[in-house]
């Protein structure tokens, strides 16, 4: 017989051997267990609010629950592709956008999402590194004129993936004319798709504070969250995140959902979101209202 093919020799230590080769055997054999134990909710949100998910709503809801959070940051428009290919699979669904829920609507879009709430905003403003050589600058001048000037790196999110993205497009169109300067968001962008700008939203925080970046376009809760200096825009031309909440259709563990949205509008998580430097809004239902869970419905219906 081959080596490792013949029987096993009776010895003194046989039956020991005999049963950690079975124990092997019936470990190989086994049935492999899905990654997210029972109880644990997976929220895939906004890269904006990183710290927000992480650090906040996340451990409150699970010592509140006695549920595990499990968060996948990104951009909304990613995300939502991501979950209508099915490469991607959550619980809920928390946009900075309202828009990128409609694209997750009706039988020709999966019936992913069929109610959404938005329940609070943050305006877009200009974020920068105190440490960087352009600091005092932005104390000095006017921040587009900051800009513009040579060597300084800019970060922004991809305007196709990330609703912040499209909001800093639309914010440098706007700027043109509100301060009658023609081919500013040439200027200080490039092109739409400019690389040399273009990061990842969840990463973009952390590039700003190691110095690989200047300055950068946020959300209000970002840079307060993350005490990163910031200027505000005018009230005329900042365009704000609008974050909403949703559970996806069939999702694997819908109870877990339905009390994860319920405890983030519900009174500790909004005191929570305040705390992040989140507006709170009047939250308003997008859909077919009578696919909430009664809870939720019930908080939304107190809040009006």
């Amino acid at each position: 017989m081959k080596p490792g093919f013949g029987l096993i020799r009776s010895t003194r230590n046989g039956p020991l051997l005999l049963g950690a080769m079975l124990a092997a055997t019936s470990l190989a054999l086994a049935p492999i267990r899905p990654a997210c134990a029972a109880g644990t909710v997976n929220v895939l949100y906004a890269g904006s609010l990183v710290n927000l998910m992480e650090h906040g709503v996340g451990p409150a809801f699970d010592k509140a629950t006695g549920n595990q959070f499990q968060g996948y940051a990104g951009g909304s428009v990613g995300l939502a592709n991501q979950i209508k290919g099915k490469l991607r699979k959550g619980d809920v669904f928390i946009s900075a956008n309202p828009k990128v829920n409609t694209g997750l609507m009706g039988a020709a879009n999966g019936n992913w999402v069929s109610w959404y709430v938005a329940f609070a905003q943050s305006p877009l403003v200009i974020g920068y590194n105190a440490s960087s050589k352009f600091a005092a600058d932005f104390k000095s001048k006017p921040w587009y004129q900051v800009l513009q000037e040579p060597g300084i790196k800019i970060g922004r999110t991809d305007p196709k993936l990330d609703p912040k993205g499209a909001l800093t497009l639309t914010l440098m169109k706007q700027a043109e004319t509100f301060y009658k300067s023609p081919g500013l968001s040439q200027k200080v962008l490039g092109a739409p798709d400019n690389s040399a700008q273009v990061l990842p939203e969840e990463t973009l925080v952390g590039r700003l504070q190691s110095g690989q970046l200047d300055a950068g376009f946020f959300y209000s809760t970002e840079t307060s969250d993350a005490k990163i200096p910031a200027l505000s825009l005018p009230p005329q031309i900042a365009p704000k995140a609008v974050y909403t909440v949703a559970i996806l259709h069939d999702a694997p563990n819908a109870a877990g959902a339905d009390q994860f949205v319920a405890y983030l509008l519900g009174s500790d998580g909004q005191n929570l979101l305040k705390e992040h430097g989140l507006t709170l809004q009047k939250m308003s239902v997008s859909g077919d209202a009578s696919a909430m869970p009664q809870d939720i419905k019930a908080i939304v219906g107190k809040a009006k």
